[in-house]
């Protein structure tokens, strides 16, 4: 295992991680993963997979979340979103894949989902949220390597407690301000007077140029140097070509609308390291809230009550899950960059950001080290 960041004294902003410094902090928030690895006939490599992350215990779609979007760019794609937008309701887990796996996905979450539902003749149907960055340097993106017993595995390997990050699942191909990215995750938890909810992120970073990098709030990006960039020798025009998507989770009791001003801060935390500017980059996010219990979104027969009794965090007091959103995606980044191993695929080799030359960056850069 990497350090992460917090194994190198690096703080990032006042409020203090949960135990695992996970989106498992959230009580019965699970995340698996499916690793695709290979090579084909032809010689290309294969370097991809799945990311599966459940909000709940049990089927989702019987027991959903509020949940809100965001679109910060939408150059990218992501299933599911719209009902969301709509009716404010998370019915599926989530997934985080490469771009041309997403229908393959959604359709395997589906099956999946149906086969833990009861046959007793009721109407079925389910709108799966996958979220995609692209892998095509180090993939072969355009082999459709992603099956679906890939995402069964995935869901199936769900588990809470610590996350495997970097080289993982969805983001096992994916490059993020020029060295290796993938998957990072880290949460906040608010004081008892705060109300004492947790807020967890994680990421699937693929996203950024390498002098464009902060770290704590330091330009540790013009301190590397960018001779082992893998956009020197790439038939891509330039680095910042990708994407990065986040999962935001609390247990907070919010609302549908308060969902999507959460997943806005996750702007915040990008723009915190030093991205989200550029044109090719799909930066697209989703939050739910397990505060509330939220009965299915179809009834058969109407048998729905009238009303349902629920909770909201009362304005006044959101400004703490705001900024806990904000410092959770900001070091969930971070720790996807650290936990990133050295890759090489189709002739491209990306390296790893390791953290000798992370700390001797921050230090060039004016970083004191730990206050």
């Amino acid at each position: 295992m990497k350090p992460r960041a917090r194994d190198l004294n690096i703080q990032f902003g006042q409020l203090q991680p949960g135990p695992l410094n996970a989106i498992t902090d959230v009580p019965g928030v699970r995340v698996g993963h499916s690793d695709v690895r290979g090579r084909t006939a032809q010689g290309r490599d294969i370097l991809t997979g799945v990311t599966v992350i459940e909000p709940r215990l049990g089927s989702t779609s019987q027991q959903p979340c509020f949940a809100g979007v965001h679109v910060l760019n939408g150059n990218g794609d992501a299933t599911g979103l719209e009902w969301i937008r709509e009716a404010g309701l998370l019915t599926s887990p989530i997934a985080f894949t490469n771009t041309h796996s997403l229908g393959v996905v959604r359709d395997a979450l589906i099956v999946l989902d149906r086969e833990q539902q009861p046959d007793d003749g009721r109407l079925y149907w389910n709108m799966p949220v996958v979220l995609e960055t692209f892998d095509g340097l180090l993939n072969d993106i355009n082999g459709f390597h992603v099956k679906p017993e890939h995402v069964a595995e995935a869901l199936r390997t769900a588990v809470g407690g610590p996350v495997i990050e970097g080289n993982v699942g969805g983001g096992s191909g994916m490059i993020c301000h020029e060295f290796k990215g993938g998957i990072g995750t880290a949460s906040r938890r608010l004081s008892s007077a705060q109300g004492g909810w947790t807020v967890g992120a994680i990421v699937q970073a693929n996203h950024g140029i390498r002098h464009e990098l902060r770290v704590d709030g330091y330009p540790v990006g013009r301190y590397m140097e960018k001779a082992d960039s893998p956009f020197l020798k790439a038939s891509l025009p330039h680095p910042g070509m990708g994407s990065i998507v986040v999962c935001l989770a609390t247990d907070a009791p919010l609302l549908p609308h308060q969902c999507t001003r959460l997943a806005q801060r996750a702007s915040l935390g990008l723009a915190r390291t030093g991205g989200g500017n550029e044109d090719h980059s799909g930066d697209i996010f989703i939050a739910f809230a397990t505060g509330n219990d939220v009965p299915p979104a179809a009834y058969e027969s109407k048998k729905a009550p009238t009303c349902d009794n629920l909770r909201m965090v009362n304005n006044d007091h959101i400004s703490e899950l705001f900024l806990a959103a904000t410092e959770a995606v900001e070091e969930a980044i971070i720790n996807a960059l650290l936990a990133g191993e050295t890759a090489e695929g189709n002739g491209h080799a990306v390296p790893g950001l390791d953290a000798a030359t992370l700390l001797k960056a921050l230090r060039q850069a004016g970083w004191p080290g730990a206050v």
